[in-house]
């Protein structure tokens, strides 16, 4: 667990995590690896978590399993990876927003329902509404007091166009009649530290422990949560729905993707080595002490989540008129 929270507290931050194979000692050499196909950068809480995922599989399927970061277009470049592989030595590890929200914004070079196979939820995360050094106010109504003020003035960085973050902020422009700008990223990772130097005003960012951290030193404010209920950790962050703002009352659910292609034999036996190892207690604890929610499910259960969301996330995406930028 310490060697996990390590990771986390230094990858989060921007810094490069030069590791990225899992290998049991005893392993065999000549046996094929397992790629894990992270669609963001490194650092932050898609890669970190994928790493500690790929260590127990290795172990669990006795054979190197390697996680290979392919960033970009909201995670649509990693996902089009995965849906190209044509093999069960490639798996995906996202929030499923590359599958059910960006495809709606912007075009892809695979059907997001045709060509991926969700295999196994994982976790959901809250998302936070964040102040940096740079926003001068304290609340949720102070953002919008000074976004009327000075429209395109404030500017909020998500993690990428087509993101969750993205659509999040394009519902509390619209119903505040607000214009606050959008700084699109390619992950969450140099979010964090561009956010502490003063790059933009606020950011949308999954709950992690150095968020938490850097928010109890007071270097972040947490204005608000995208979450079905208040936070145990954070009862005195109003929820987006509590505030006014149901529609933009988001949060992030992260699981396993495999190509199409992939037998259900296949899918069905690594859904059950994915639900065991987020069981662990050296997995589930660090996520869950960063107020993650843990979220097993069966092979046929993630699946009809993916497609509600992804028919939810396009009626969203034409109401509010979100369009690549």
């Amino acid at each position: 667990m310490l060697y996990f929270k390590r990771i986390a507290s230094v990858c989060a931050l921007g810094a490069a995590c030069a590791f990225s194979t899992a290998v049991p000692a005893q392993t065999d050499a000549k046996a094929q690896a397992m790629t894990i196909v992270v669609p963001y950068g490194a650092g932050g809480i898609v890669d970190n978590t994928a790493r500690a995922f790929a260590q127990k599989l290795a172990v669990e399927l006795g054979r190197p399993v390697v996680v290979e970061n392919r960033g970009g277009a909201g995670g649509m470049i990693g996902m089009n990876t995965v849906a190209r592989a044509h093999d069960e030595n490639t798996l995906g590890f996202t929030a499923v927003s590359p599958v059910t929200l960006s495809p709606h914004v912007m075009k892809t070079l695979y059907d997001p329902l045709k060509d991926l196979a969700p295999m196994a939820s994982v976790m959901y995360s809250p998302v936070y509404l964040v102040g940096g050094p740079k926003f001068t106010g304290k609340t949720f109504k102070d953002m919008l007091d000074q976004a009327k003020a000075d429209p395109g003035g404030l500017s909020l960085a998500t993690a990428g166009v087509g993101s969750l973050g993205h659509l999040m902020l394009e519902q509390i422009n619209g119903q505040a009649a607000v214009r606050i700008t959008h700084v699109p990223y390619k992950g969450m990772a140099q979010m964090v530290p561009d956010a502490l130097g003063g790059q933009f005003t606020l950011m949308l960012v999954n709950a992690s422990g150095p968020v938490n951290a850097l928010i109890d030193e007071g270097k972040l404010k947490l204005l608000a949560v995208g979450s079905p209920a208040r936070l145990p950790g954070r009862p005195d962050a109003p929820t987006l729905a509590e505030l006014g703002y149901p529609m933009a009352n988001m949060t992030s659910t992260f699981g396993f993707f495999a190509p199409a292609s992939t037998s259900p034999a296949f899918r069905a036996r690594m859904n059950a080595l994915i639900n065991k190892v987020a069981a662990m207690p050296d997995i589930s604890k660090p996520l869950t002490d960063a107020l993650n929610i843990m979220s097993p499910a069966t092979v046929e259960q993630f699946t009809a989540q993916v497609q509600k969301e992804y028919e939810d996330n396009g009626r969203i995406v034409k109401q509010a008129n979100i369009r690549s930028e």
